[in-house]
């Protein structure tokens, strides 16, 4: 049986490599669909958790991963000699960024290596990290042709940016549309085929350096206009404008605008970072990405921004903000998600420690956090009384706004959570 009759009849087994929040909401859909998944992944407690039905990861619940489970459809393992009995590979591995702004590929390479020692003629291997256009055939496939066996013809190899959306209610794994371009029209016919078992909507593009450019300018896009709007925020506080009030109105205009807003900084996974991948490869071309990196830099000013926001606010009560009690209304980077990757709140407590200010913070999703020199524990809705200042840096919905204007003494308010709400305690981004 081929691959295209073994994925058409849902025989093919199915793997994921990382069980992170792209590859456990993918393996979840697979098995959903009916094909036999099993998960790798290095973390042994991960592992445990997806072989007791115990999900950890927001947007996947316990009572959708245990009847899987329990029915055989997926399982998990961190033995990578699982690979030898799998059809597909779906890699999911993290590709962070070093701190010299450049793209680490240790993840995906240590992924390949493994995949290279089971790879299998009639074997579909799909990555999904995001990464730098030309990723797929520069480094990947070299690596995994080394075996002898020929791309296309022994092997199909392609490219699929994930778009997950932490906390997105509305779109999800399944629903959200799966582009995927492959190394030849072969690998790209069957990537489309292999997803549309699954997924409501597939995307088949020409290549994998079009699949790979996809992501990063999706991101690029909100980077640059976030950054945008964050400087004109700026702007309008420095001229004393409301930039909220300025942006809903621009906002009614039905053509050649499209709303964005400003914040107390970029976080997570993709925005702050999937940028600087594009601009490191066209770097290697003679070309200078002048937008992504103003963009960059007007956008990781924003916590500089806030913290002397709140060095101002706490100036007009008389008070420094060297002693003073600041509460951190929300640490995650963004709402209703347990995720601080990235997250502008970390930089924000990092500035105000720096001047002296004592803080702690509410969160209902993250129950600590990690600093440089200290672990910080969540406190509860009691300190917001006692606080000299609440910096809501998060809108999570669970929060009782009402109560927070009621108690605190003074707010400074980064994401508008506060709209329409008028004391003269409130200073506004």
């Amino acid at each position: 049986m081929t691959l295209s009759e073994k994925i058409q009849a849902k025989s093919a087994v199915v793997g994921v490599v990382g069980l992170g929040y792209v590859g456990l909401p993918l393996a979840v859909e697979f098995a959903h669909a009916g094909f036999h998944v099993v998960g790798i992944d290095l973390n042994e407690q991960k592992v445990a958790r997806v072989n007791a039905g115990d999900s950890y990861v927001g947007d996947v619940p316990s009572s959708v991963l245990a009847p899987l489970v329990e029915q055989g459809l997926l399982k998990a393992t961190t033995d990578f000699a699982a690979l030898a009995e799998l059809d597909t590979v779906n890699i999911a591995v993290p590709t962070p960024l070093r701190k010299t702004k450049d793209p680490d590929m240790s993840y995906i390479v240590s992924a390949t290596e493994e995949i290279a020692k089971y790879l299998h003629s009639g074997m579909l291997i799909i990555l999904e990290s995001t990464t730098y256009p030309g990723t797929t055939a520069e480094l990947v496939l070299p690596m995994l042709e080394k075996s002898g066996l020929k791309v296309g013809e022994d092997f199909y190899l392609c490219f699929s940016p994930e778009r997950v959306d932490p906390g997105n209610a509305k779109y999800q794994t399944k629903n959200i549309p799966k582009v995927v371009g492959g190394t030849t029209p072969q690998c790209t016919e069957l990537g489309a085929l292999f997803y549309a078992q699954a997924l409501e909507h597939v995307v088949p593009v020409s290549s994998t350096q079009v699949a790979e450019m996809v992501k990063l300018l999706e991101n690029t896009f909100r980077m640059i206009n976030i950054g945008l709007v964050n400087e004109i925020a700026v702007m309008c506080d420095g001229m004393g404008i409301n930039v909220w009030e300025v942006i809903d109105a621009a906002a009614t205009k039905p053509f050649g605008f499209m709303p964005f807003f400003p914040g107390p900084g970029l976080g997570g996974h993709c925005i702050p970072i999937d940028p600087f991948y594009l601009s490191w490869k066209s770097k290697q071309s003679g070309i200078e990405a002048r937008f992504i990196e103003l963009a960059g830099y007007i956008n990781g000013q924003m916590p500089h921004f806030v913290a002397t926001k709140v060095q101002n606010a706490l100036n007009e009560e008389g008070k420094a903000v060297k002693g003073s009690k600041i509460v951190i209304y929300g640490v995650a980077y963004k709402r209703d998600i347990d995720d601080v990757r990235e997250s502008p709140a970390l930089d924000i407590i990092h500035l105000l420690k720096k001047r002296g200010a004592e803080i702690q913070y509410v969160d209902p999703y993250i129950p600590q956090i990690r600093l440089e020199h200290e672990t910080l524990h969540a406190s509860s809705m009691d300190v917001i009384g006692e606080a000299d200042c609440v910096v809501i840096v998060t809108d999570h919905k669970q929060f009782d706004y009402k109560a927070l204007v009621r108690d605190a003494k003074l707010i400074v308010d980064t994401r508008n959570a506060l709209k329409g709400v008028q004391s003269e305690k409130i200073f506004r981004l």
